[in-house]
């Protein structure tokens, strides 16, 4: 199973049902289950559902979609900065585990790690 390394407040607001996409730097062509990983924490705290993903979006995209993406319209113009292009993974079933997994974090992965198979 692949693991998905997200970033505090981030991941929080995924597991909670407020956050459905993911912004990162390019295209998704996963689609299924995965984990998600708190970064830096060594442990696998949830499950989501890759459905879909969206992009490059455009500043006007963005502002629009702020309800699905949870970034404060100030931080907008950092992200642009960060990343040439601006897709959203889409995310569906977001769930906490009842109790974090630990797994092994490979060097030097950054954003999947391969992670052992979760149980729906």
């Amino acid at each position: 199973m692949r693991g998905l390394v997200v970033q505090e407040p981030w991941i929080t607001r995924i597991l909670d049902g407020r956050k459905t996409w993911e912004i990162r730097g390019g295209n998704c062509r996963i689609r299924g289950r995965i984990g998600l990983i708190r970064s830096g924490s060594g442990l696998v705290v949830g499950t989501a559902e890759i459905v879909d993903s969206k992009g490059p979006l455009s500043d006007e995209e963005m502002r629009a979609n702020v309800s699905k993406h949870r970034i404060p319209l100030e931080e907008l113009d950092r992200i642009r900065n960060r990343y040439k292009n601006i897709h959203a993974w889409v995310l569906a079933n977001a769930k906490p585990l009842p109790k974090p997994l630990r797994y092994i974090h490979r060097k030097g992965a950054i954003i999947w790690v391969k992670i052992p198979d979760i149980p729906p």
